[in-house]
């Protein structure tokens, strides 16, 4: 089948390996030095090799290329999971994990309103895995990446018991509606929210999270928040259901 697929430019690449740790699938190793994609079946397209790549080697092409086998991925993270649970060869900075906050700190009325309030880790959109155990039941924020600096706060009333992902339409290449297509519908996403600055541009992260939100077939609450760039609340809605 023909279908989009990465493509590793060996003469730029330079052996680093984050492309590797960033596939969470397992489709990308070192051989010889050098990054390779080792098997079609098992790279889903969704590319979050791409934004690690310090020297630009990996790009998208459209060829043929086995069928995503996710069955077959599946499997093979439970072997290497079993074979090294410590995953010690991990980039720190992209290595997804579960920020475990107190849970007096979450209920408490008199924690501190500058406390953190963040879930997890990575927030990028296009670093985060689309299978990572976080988004199990979560209520999900999808967020402008300007957005915690224009309202003071973010924190407490965005961010706070939910998982959230960032980014910015203007700036990153690519659409995240795929992307988030799969996060919707491979996880049991409770509700959804998406908060989004005045700016025209902005309207990017908007559109990319109601399509997905229609392409995953997932009916949830969705409210779309937009901030003004002095940090006022403009708007809320709450589109209706795609379906």
């Amino acid at each position: 089948m023909i279908r989009r697929i990465i493509q590793i430019d060996e003469e730029k690449c330079n052996g680093c390996g984050l492309c590797a740790n960033a596939c969470h699938e397992g489709a990308i190793g070192i051989v010889n030095g050098k990054a390779r994609l080792l098997r079609d079946d098992y790279c889903d397209g969704l590319g979050d090799c791409l934004p690690v790549c310090p020297t630009g080697a990996i790009r998208f092409v459209e060829r043929e290329a086995a069928a995503y086998d996710e069955a077959a991925v599946l499997a093979n993270q439970k072997k290497k999971q079993a074979n090294c649970p410590s995953h010690v060869h991990a980039c720190p900075g992209s290595l997804s994990r579960q920020l475990r906050r107190a849970e007096a700190e979450e209920i408490s009325q008199t924690a501190s309103p500058a406390a953190s309030r963040l879930r997890q880790w990575p927030v990028q959109i296009k670093l985060a895995p689309v299978n990572a155990p976080w988004f199990h039941r979560a209520h999900l924020l999808i967020a402008a990446d300007c957005t915690a600096y224009a309202y003071g706060n973010f924190h407490q009333d965005f961010i706070q018991n939910r998982i959230t992902l960032i980014g910015c339409p203007k700036l990153d290449s690519g659409d995240y509606a795929e992307k988030l297509t799969e996060i919707l519908r491979r996880n049991e996403v409770l509700s959804l929210t998406v908060a989004r600055m005045e700016v025209p541009c902005c309207g990017g992260i908007e559109r990319a999270a109601l399509s997905a939100l229609k392409a995953s077939g997932a009916s949830i609450p969705c409210r779309v928040v937009t901030l003004s760039t002095d940090g006022r609340i403009l708007d809320q809605k709450e589109p209706a259901c795609p379906f």
